[in-house]
């Protein structure tokens, strides 16, 4: 690491203005020179670590004179809160949450002071305490919070599509697994029992130091917390070795401890501050405390690699950290506490819609009206066969029976939408085909009742077998959220694998987005954090929801009138959405043809930034470069949230963004990986094969490229 970090400080400038040069050739030299000499000092140097752990540093948080402070320090504050896993290792803890980092005032806000890992050129260490003040600690001490910070060029790179927007505009990611906070009593209770029992262990662990906080003589001392599963969580079983010398403390919980208690600590992804400057990952607590910094005996005089805390950091924690993240060098470990090789991974409502109908299991659909439930199925099959069970009657279910005057006897006729389904499944065999039974709560019993039979028997009126490829989808609104809405039979309900639907601002503005949406609509949703999305239905006044939106879209398109909204979203939405209307917006042609000045972008307030933002989302991958220049004037807060709209999810986008970042800030930390594939075209893939040379025979190429091209 500390190989990359000093050529990331003597080129990185450099190769950033080389690549503004139009010259491709130029461009190509000089990246095979950075990948190059990255390559040969990781080799004939010290490896790099894919998951190098250190602490903040004095300059980093407040800044001197040979480090500047971080952005993400400055805007998130200095203040750290800790988790309870902090206070049962001994951590100090500030009770008063007066103290409370500025982000959350509850008990999880609650702080400690923590380690750096400057000196404080008198021996000692410099730390942080509860005002976000500097302060000396003995390098002795043991109830300092640990607030580790990754540094990793490949994990940094690796880790963009799963940013999302935190406190003050602060990008952050989820990224490893760590007992973090107290279950709630309940569950302390229920663990205790079935602990009792036999839980299940999970093959994890994660070691800490038994020795007192008080106990400054001692060395490390490990002691190993298994790690266990119940109901699809992690859990560690920890006895409290705490700073409170027999006195109670509460955690998270609302619950009350002593020393020598066992406590139940959910294993949970740790989030991390991410700064985009530097290339590193800040935890954003502290995540564990009784680790002695460096013996009485020994001198601290900032050496960080020789220090008892650094050497915990690499034994144990950056290891028991990212035990659940996937490696070449884990995946035999894997292998054996994952001995069915399932995909322990999330998954979207769709991926479990999708699931269930190539599984043959009928789905039920939960959600408020406009929730988009029609619109996912159609998603799937879009030429579904739909049936809208609220005016069904029996015969358009069950078919009908119909007397033939010829032969004097009764004639049984399908249904028409049996008949449509039955065609589709004999055209298309090797497709699946969905009948949709929308608005089944809204049915009579009677008509569920005959439902029932069709879902449980997969037969129509106990004749007509539904074909082998076809599937069953339904979908209905729960009683709290529709006053036409019935109660699903339990013998129904149980026949169905049950998806509760809910629009997110992130999925309704991706969709408002394809669906060419009125921008000042989705400009205004945006700003509102998606709180006017919806709106209570009273039976009384017109509510906003996802439906009316769009119809307000439409509306404002053909007349250009925002006050007529208030027949579709209510009175009190209207008058805020024409307000919002009225701010004023540098548009997207306005930035294409720089027709602006910088004084526009200063006098922007910040509706009036999430209303430009949303006008800029209309850019074409052509003039993106240029945009996103002019959304960093904005606020560097801003260009991730543009980044995120504009990509929504996009493969070929998050590519487009992912070059971006690569040409202007990223590339001293993902060029090794992304430079052949960006900047190097088809007729330079045999070079590919020669970074693997010598640093000998990389000059000699260098020289010949040289020589051929200039």
């Amino acid at each position: 690491m500390i190989y990359s970090k000093q050529i990331d400080k003597k080129y990185t400038d450099y190769i950033n203005k080389i690549l503004n040069d139009k010259n491709e050739k130029l461009v190509l030299l000089i990246s095979f020179f950075y990948v190059i000499i990255k390559n040969n000092l990781n080799k004939n140097g010290a490896k790099m670590k894919e998951h190098d752990l250190t602490l903040l540093s004095e300059g980093q948080i407040w800044g001197n004179s040979s480090e500047s402070r971080l952005e993400v320090i400055r805007k998130y504050g200095i203040k750290s809160a800790i988790t309870d896993l902090c206070v049962l290792t001994g951590s100090y803890l500030c009770e008063d949450t007066d103290y409370n980092i500025d982000e959350d005032r509850s008990l999880t806000g609650r702080i400690s002071w923590f380690w750096t890992r400057s000196d404080d050129d008198d021996n000692d260490v410099i730390a942080v305490i509860r005002r976000g003040y500097r302060s000396f600690s003995c390098r002795y001490y043991r109830h300092g919070a640990v607030r580790p910070v990754l540094q990793s060029s490949v994990i940094f790179s690796q880790i963009f599509p799963n940013r999302v927007m935190g406190y003050n505009g602060i990008e952050e990611v989820e990224y490893g697994e760590y007992p973090q906070n107290a279950a709630d009593s309940r569950m302390q209770n229920i663990l205790e029992s079935e602990y009792n029992r036999g839980m299940n262990k999970t093959g994890r662990s994660y070691t800490f130091d038994s020795v007192k906080y008080d106990d400054y003589d001692t060395g490390f001392k490990p002691v190993t917390y298994e790690e266990y599963e119940y109901q699809g969580k992690k859990y560690i079983r920890i006895k409290a070795n705490s700073d409170f010398c027999g006195d109670k403390f509460m955690l998270s919980n609302g619950v009350q401890y002593r020393d020598g208690d066992y406590v139940w600590v959910e294993v949970s992804p740790v989030k991390w501050l991410i700064d985009d400057k530097t290339g590193i990952l800040i935890s954003k607590k502290g995540l564990v405390s009784g680790i002695r910094f460096l013996n009485k005996s020994t001198n601290y005089k900032g050496d960080f690699s020789k220090t008892e805390m650094k050497e915990y950091l690499d034994r144990y924690m950056s290891k028991e950290l990212f035990q659940t993240t996937k490696t070449k060098e884990t995946v035999n470990e894997e292998e054996i506490i994952n001995p069915y090789k399932l995909k322990f991974e999330q998954v979207s409502e769709e991926e479990i819609i999708k699931g269930a109908i190539e599984s043959g299991i009928a789905v039920f659909l939960h959600g408020p009206s406009s929730e988009g439930k029609s619109a996912r199925v159609k998603q799937i099959d879009p030429d579904c066969v739909i049936i809208y069970l609220r005016n069904a009657t029996p015969e358009s279910l069950n078919g009908k029976s119909v007397y033939n005057q010829t032969t004097g006897e009764m004639i049984d006729v399908k249904p028409s939408w049996l008949k449509k389904l039955e065609e589709k499944c004999e055209k298309e065999p090797d497709k699946l085909h969905i009948v949709f039974f929308d608005e089944i709560t809204n049915a009579l019993p009677s008509i569920q009742g005959i439902s029932f039979n069709i879902v449980l028997d997969r037969e129509v009126n106990g004749i007509w077998k539904l074909p082998e490829n076809a599937r069953i989808v339904a979908a209905g609104n729960d009683i709290e959220d529709s006053l036409a809405a019935n109660q699903l039979a339990e013998p129904l309900f149980n026949r169905f694998a049950h998806v509760y639907i809910k629009t997110t601002l992130e999925s309704w503005l991706k969709w408002a987005s394809e669906k060419n949406i009125h921008p000042a609509i989705c400009s205004y949703i945006a700003y509102k954090n998606g709180e006017t999305l919806r709106s209570k239905y009273d039976g009384k006044k017109p509510n906003a929801d996802p439906r009316k939106w769009e119809m307000a879209s439409k509306m404002l398109y053909k007349t250009e009138k925002p006050e007529m909204l208030r027949a579709l979203v209510g009175e009190e939405i209207t008058k805020e959405f024409v307000e919002f209307c009225s701010q004023r917006m540098i548009t997207l042609e306005d930035v294409i043809n720089e027709n602006y000045k910088d004084i526009d972008i200063e006098e922007l307030n910040i509706a009036e930034k999430h209303a430009t933002i949303m006008c800029l989302l209309q850019v074409e991958k052509d003039n993106i470069e240029k945009v996103r220049e002019f959304v960093k004037k904005l606020g560097s807060e801003y260009v991730a949230v543009f980044d995120k709209m504009w990509t929504h999810g996009d493969e070929n986008r998050l590519e487009i963004i992912a070059e971006q970042k690569l040409k202007k800030i990223y590339i001293r930390n993902i060029a090794e990986q992304k430079l052949k594939k960006i900047y190097i075209r088809n007729k330079y893939n045999m070079w590919s094969d020669l970074l693997l040379y010598s640093w000998k025979n990389n000059i000699i190429i260098l020289v010949v490229i040289w020589k051929k091209w200039m």
